[in-house]
């Protein structure tokens, strides 16, 4: 007998934390958009994905920054063009959490932890066509930490 819908919620719940977080980036634009906002303490980013919602057809040096509160901004993953060779709509985007690695096209997880503080998770883009959604689970490291949406 296959799972129920809330018995499949409770085991992504169990192993990912919480329900996925999503941020559409809207059109890409040569600029920085923050994607999530935590608050209230440190959190640990269990996955991090995301999906080509309109195809990107230009070279785009793309990448995602924690930028906290207080402290340095940091690379989440290193800058990857993303476009000069066409990333189709529907493509998952993925990396594998390590800040020297690259973004890559296909299912991807984080293999190592990411432990982030408050501030903000924003995009850094070059290229000037395409949009994604970003998903995001998270687990408080600090008592009292949230995602929300930028």
């Amino acid at each position: 007998m296959a799972p129920t819908p809330t018995a499949l919620k409770a085991i992504r719940r169990m192993l990912l934390g919480s329900d996925p977080i999503s941020k559409a980036t809207g059109t890409l634009a040569a600029t920085t958009v923050p994607l999530f906002t935590i608050a209230g303490g440190r959190v640990m980013v269990t996955s991090l994905i995301g999906v080509v919602t309109t195809a990107i057809t230009v070279a785009n040096s793309y990448k995602l920054q924690n930028n906290p509160t207080t402290g340095d901004t940091s690379d989440i993953v290193a800058a990857t063009d993303i476009g000069t060779t066409d990333t189709a709509a529907g493509t998952v985007l993925g990396f594998d959490g390590a800040p020297a690695s690259s973004i890559v096209r296909g299912a991807a997880g984080l293999s190592r932890r990411l432990i982030l503080p408050v501030g903000q998770i924003e995009h850094v883009s070059a290229g000037t066509d395409g949009a994604i959604t970003w998903y995001l689970t998270y687990v408080p490291y600090d008592d009292g930490a949230s995602v929300v949406a930028a």
